[in-house]
């Protein structure tokens, strides 16, 4: 890996929140970083099929605004906007669960961009309580990673190889402090702190493929 890994994930800033709603926990999850390059280029990076498939997923579909789209063994949904290089907003379904993702991205200087990534939902209370918000959050800073990498001249991590680095030492530092980022993310949204704790626990012990400490 390029940065060491504390550096690549303090590059990100994050909020995570929830509340019930008619039985169900709406979540609200954050993550903002910025990138050496042009909002122009970063757009490509995030949309352009053969881009997307050299550090995320294999991608298919009608990519454009009112289009589905289908990643490779993941989320697949509706293209509901998509203003380029500003805004994209997808429904992202997973199984039976469906939620809304949107990517902002503000070219903050000249070969700087800062993308914003929103990821909104509704989940059973019991999976909340059992894993936060880094469920989603330790992938989301995956990818955020995982893009990164990609803009660099010879990137050390790409899809070919993410696997293996995943289950590496450094694979799983990276887990181990991006669950532990969502988890103090969570309680600065409100959630009680031994249970923020306990599920950052739990959700780093599911990523790093170790079984989570007892409470």
């Amino acid at each position: 890996m390029t940065d060491p890994v504390h550096e690549t994930l303090g590059a990100v800033a994050r909020s995570a929140t929830a509340r019930e709603e008619n039985g169900r926990m709406a979540f609200e999850i954050v993550a903002a970083r910025e990138y050496n390059t042009g909002a122009a280029d970063l757009w490509d990076a995030l949309t352009n099929p053969v881009r997307l498939e050299q550090w995320f997923l294999p991608v298919t579909g009608e990519l454009q605004e009112g289009g589905n789209f289908q990643f490779e063994g993941n989320a697949g949904g509706e293209i509901r906007e998509c203003a380029a290089p500003a805004s994209l907003v997808v429904t992202w379904g997973m199984g039976e669960d469906t939620s809304l993702v949107s990517l902002k991205l503000e070219e903050v200087a000249a070969d700087c961009t800062r993308l914003t990534l929103e990821h909104t939902g509704k989940v059973a209370p019991e999976f909340w309580e059992q894993y936060g918000p880094g469920a989603v959050g330790i992938g989301w800073d995956m990818a955020l990673f995982g893009a990164a990498e990609h803009l660099l001249p010879e990137p050390a991590v790409t899809r070919a190889n993410a696997e293996t680095w995943m289950m590496s030492d450094e694979g799983k530092s990276f887990s181990r402090e991006s669950g532990a980022a969502w988890g103090e993310a969570a309680i600065a949204g409100g959630d009680e702190p031994a249970a923020a704790e306990r599920a950052a626990a739990t959700v780093i012990g599911f990523y790093t493929g170790e079984t989570a400490p007892d409470a």
